[in-house]
């Protein structure tokens, strides 16, 4: 049994047309934060430091660093008041 195939995209039912639109507009004011990404890969909180500030912390590790001192000052000092 012979069965010759000619191909002509003109002619071919089988190709879906192209329904594409030249421009979509979303209502994004309905869209939800997507449940499959966990949250520790949200974008990490940004803060602008002064000028002054930005010359002695130059990385986010030293601020980061310099912030935990603190913090870790604080809740000592919490303690030896009693509270």
């Amino acid at each position: 049994m012979d069965i010759d195939f000619e191909w002509d995209d003109r002619k071919s039912n089988n190709m879906p047309e192209d329904d594409l639109q030249p421009e979509y507009n979303f209502d994004y004011r309905q869209a939800r934060p997507n449940r499959f990404i966990p949250r520790e890969n949200q974008a990490p909180v940004r803060v602008t430091l002064d000028p002054d500030i930005a010359e002695v912390f130059t990385t986010s590790e030293s601020v980061n660093q310099a912030l935990r001192a603190l913090l870790s000052a604080m809740s000592q000092a919490v303690i030896k008041k009693g509270g």
